[in-house]
């Protein structure tokens, strides 16, 4: 699904929509953001501050099932309401929530534009030396969406590796491109495309014979559009998954997070989030940052 708000009804500066309500309160003022430290990224405090002020700024995707803003400005989706029932439990009553691309989230929160990633921001090494992830919220597959039939029979990305003339979509700064990277995949065989909606026009345009996203993502964008096949998850891609990214001078809300973030997994709230938005709670049971902290990229 996507949303109808312009990105100017939906942006200003490094506008805000408010998680849950309809778009109306922007951060402008620079009394509202919280002091840094220049040198390790970190508020002075960000759980007191975030506490005293009554919100916390995340920076946000709009990539079904992981984040949606739906065209009334609320902006939801898996790892947000999560986020979201995670911080009423630390006393942070309001999320914040800004659209930016993958490839400026990891910039963008150690420059204080916001406290906080939850946007399905998978975890590989090169993301983990430069964030503190909380503990996972969801395990991810990948798979490819295909022109009907899969004509080329791409299935495994040896098979990219294999054929030279095969093009494959990917997100900008996305776990996607880092996995063809990882996996030595030429740069002219991979077609940079802006999101979901432009990886499909690649397909029908034949400027790319696959498109490579999360496989939950895939099916989200098929419920709007029947013009393509989606494989089964890609067997050699490793596995993945997500949590809330913070800085990492940002440790005692880190810490606080992680703490209240296992005692809300044990509640039934946790599990009816994550099948409301297509994932099983019962995969990510056992599975650590650290674990997946391991993954190349």
């Amino acid at each position: 699904m996507r949303s109808n708000i312009t990105r100017r009804n939906l942006l200003r500066g490094a506008g805000t929509a408010a998680l849950g309500v309809t778009v109306a309160g922007w951060i402008t003022s620079c009394s509202s953001v919280p002091a840094g430290n220049p040198a390790t990224g970190a508020t002075s405090n960000l759980l007191e501050t975030a506490k005293a002020q009554g919100f916390i700024r995340v920076g946000i995707a709009n990539e079904p099932p992981y984040t949606q803003v739906s065209p009334d400005g609320q902006v939801t989706g898996c790892e947000p309401d999560v986020l979201r029932a995670v911080c009423k439990r630390l006393g942070i009553d309001e999320v914040q929530g800004i659209i930016t691309p993958y490839e400026s989230m990891i910039p963008g929160l150690n420059a204080n534009r916001w406290d906080v990633i939850a946007a399905g921001l998978f975890m590989k090494q090169s993301r983990c030396s430069q964030i503190l992830y909380s503990e996972p919220v969801i395990v991810s597959t990948e798979s490819f969406a295909t022109p009907k039939g899969n004509p080329k029979s791409i299935l495994t990305i040896a098979d990219i590796i294999a054929d030279p003339d095969l093009r494959i979509a990917v997100l900008p700064g996305g776990f996607e491109e880092g996995v063809l990277k990882a996996a030595n995949v030429p740069a002219n065989q991979q077609v940079k495309v802006n999101d979901g909606r432009s990886g499909l026009e690649a397909l029908k345009a034949n400027r790319a014979d696959a498109f490579m996203l999360p496989t939950l993502s895939l099916k989200s964008l098929a419920e709007s559009d029947n013009s393509f096949d989606i494989t089964a998850p890609i067997e050699d891609a490793p596995r993945t998954g997500s949590g809330a990214a913070f800085r990492q001078g940002d440790t005692s809300f880190h810490e606080a997070y992680n703490k209240e973030l296992a005692a809300f997994k044990a509640t039934p709230e946790f599990g009816e989030i994550l099948t409301k938005w297509g994932f099983d709670s019962t995969v990510v049971e056992g599975v650590t940052a650290e674990e997946l902290c391991k993954t190349e990229g």
